[in-house]
């Protein structure tokens, strides 16, 4: 395949030269680079010399790849890395990758470039779809899909996880007429929830404070040096009978849920888990928010360690997670939801200003496999106000 020069957007797409080996090593320096793509690391300068000398002009002479080099159209600054990854004609399918160079991010050059690569691989080439993959957690890269015009419709394990990151994957895939024209806003513009979203979850989770009486409270993530008393919490008879929590409860079942649940919903965004420490900053309790398939209606979890009960804790704690979901997530409604008969938890929500709505006939599992009727509250924005 014949290599090709693409004009587009103040872009110009072309293919790699040995003198752009200096600019990729800076680029390759970058941490998200190294954190997000399976680039070598450490990368050294031979790295970047093979890769725009013999690894892109291997790729355009066999047919299995389209690497591009994104430059600013006027200038010729190099800007970013676009192209296809992999070519498939048995299927007439592409996998398109990008990253962006450090110093041009903020200009929707990966949006542009992703659009142009697509317009020419279904004009030129004749490609039937392309497909976009990235490990789940890498929410500027879903953004950039998302806005090149890619329906992002699930999840599939990396066959190539980035060394240390996750194998779990976002997928995604494009077809001809769906690629949004050069100065379009696209899907999931700059004021989309999604774009919203991105910003927040793309970045590590936040830190957040609460007081109750003269106790200033810190809403972190979990650490290990949390976890006995996660355990402690999970065994104690209170907690076993309002939740479904494994019985017994061991600290592989912490470690499990902190991996597996906690640190992965962050990463997909669909929810935030806090261990709530004290003014010593130990664990007193725990609280989540998570996100559903309505973007708009979180759902708010907690449970308080033994020691730490009566004090206030919880309510306060509550309260600043759901603010923050009101003002920084953009949700519409929260909801509470509990077995009928846990009171202590029904206080805990009505001091945090959730309104019982009614009973929802077994709207909750139980532990002993069945269902049950469930207390149902809810807190709206507006009620902050």
């Amino acid at each position: 395949m014949e290599p090709v020069e693409i004009t587009e957007d103040g872009l110009l797409l072309r293919p790699w030269r040995a003198d752009d080996a200096d600019a990729v090593h800076r680029a390759c320096q970058d941490q998200d680079i190294q954190r997000w793509t399976t680039v070598p690391r450490p990368y050294l300068p031979e790295h970047a010399h093979g890769f725009v000398t013999d690894l892109s002009g291997r790729a355009w002479a066999e047919g299995t790849g389209a690497p591009f080099a994104v430059c600013d159209a006027a200038t010729g600054e190099l800007l970013a890395s676009c192209g296809l990854v992999s070519i498939d004609r048995s299927l007439d399918s592409g996998e398109l990758g990008y990253w962006t160079a450090p110093w041009a991010r903020g200009r929707a050059v990966a949006v542009r470039a992703s659009r142009a690569v697509a317009r020419w691989s279904f004009d030129t080439l004749k490609l039937r779809r392309l497909v976009w993959q990235a490990e789940v957690g890498n929410h500027f890269s879903r953004l950039v899909a998302l806005r090149a015009g890619f329906r992002v419709s699930g999840e599939l394990r990396l066959a190539h996880p980035a060394e240390g990151g996750r194998t779990d994957g976002w997928v995604g895939s494009l077809l001809p007429g769906e690629v949004p024209a050069p100065g379009e806003p696209g899907p999931a513009g700059p004021d989309t929830l999604d774009a919203r979203r991105a910003a927040v979850f793309g970045r590590p989770q936040p830190v957040l404070f609460a007081t109750a009486g003269d106790t200033e409270l810190r809403l972190r993530p979990r650490e290990e040096r949390d976890l006995d008393a996660i355990v402690a919490t999970c065994r104690d008879a209170d907690t076993i009978r309002w939740t479904t929590v494994p019985h017994p409860y061991h600290r592989k079942d912490a470690e499990s849920f902190v991996r597996d649940i906690a640190d992965l919903a962050w990463a997909r965004g669909t929810g935030a888990y806090y261990t709530i420490a004290d003014a010593d900053d130990r664990y007193v309790g725990s609280v989540d928010l998570r996100v559903g398939p309505d973007p708009l209606l979180g759902h708010v979890g907690f449970m308080t360690a033994p020691h730490a009960r009566g004090r206030g804790y919880m309510p306060a704690a509550v309260g600043a997670l759901t603010a923050w979901g009101f003002t920084t997530l953009g949700l519409a409604r929260i909801e509470w939801l509990a077995l009928v008969g846990n009171t202590a938890s029904r206080r805990v929500a009505e001091k945090a200003g959730f309104t019982v709505e009614g009973t929802a006939r077994g709207r909750l599992p139980t532990r002993d496999g069945g269902r049950g009727d469930a207390w149902v509250a809810a807190l709206l924005a507006e009620d902050l106000t």
